[in-house]
């Protein structure tokens, strides 16, 4: 199966809300496998073992993995709201706990969706969103003449310095976007008159901002 770009979340990160005296938090955090999703979760219910309910929801595998819990809420009004902020909000490799502190003044069906869906969506807000692109793995190696403008170049042609080995020469290791091979190889070598080329090593995914 091709790898393709996907969106999922920057960091790890919390936030929390009071609706009708009851407390609401947040919880978000990127995540590759399932153990990983399961021990957040675990985390959580350890962390916040006297809360009235700890809800979750995660997403991997590009979307064909889901799972979720209402952990004694109504059925359909707490873990079916916080995986649907994620399926809306395109996400994948990542996991929502949304903890309930109960206030003593009940919501009804409707106003625990809402404050569910909103507990999941300040989670992903405080996290922030990146799309992982694949990208080529490359390197420069050039003399310390050339090196300083190096830098800037790749910036321009829209790769993310990685590395940078200084020794007899300067190699400059970089993330580029695939599309930007052709561009950038041939940008290259008019530049340095011929001089330099760019090695490319492999593949992975890299994180960019999205909006």
């Amino acid at each position: 199966m091709a790898k393709k770009n996907y969106l999922t979340i920057a960091k790890e990160a919390s936030d929390e809300f009071v609706e009708r005296k009851s407390r609401f938090m947040g919880f978000i955090k990127p995540v590759t496998t399932e153990e990983e999703a399961l021990a957040f979760i675990r985390e959580k219910q350890k962390k916040y073992w006297d809360a009235t309910h700890n809800v979750y929801a995660y997403v991997l595998e590009g979307g064909n993995l889901c799972r979720f819990s209402d952990d004694g809420e109504p059925q359909g009004t707490a873990g079916i709201p916080v995986l649907d902020v994620l399926r809306k909000e395109g996400l994948t490799d990542c996991v929502v706990v949304v903890t309930r502190y109960f206030g003593g003044i009940l919501l009804g069906a409707g106003g625990l969706v809402r404050a569910y869906s909103h507990g999941a969506k300040i989670a992903v807000d405080a996290g922030g969103v990146v799309e992982m692109r694949l990208c080529l793995r490359g390197e420069i190696t050039c003399d310390y003449g050339q090196y300083g403008w190096i830098p800037a170049f790749l910036a321009e042609e829209g790769a993310t310095v990685t590395d940078t080995r200084f020794g007899e020469a300067v190699t400059v290791c970089f993330s580029l976007p695939q599309e930007g091979k052709g561009h950038l190889e041939a940008t290259l070598i008019d530049r340095s008159n011929g001089r330099l080329c760019a090695t490319f090593t492999g593949e992975e995914f890299a994180a960019f901002p999205v909006g």
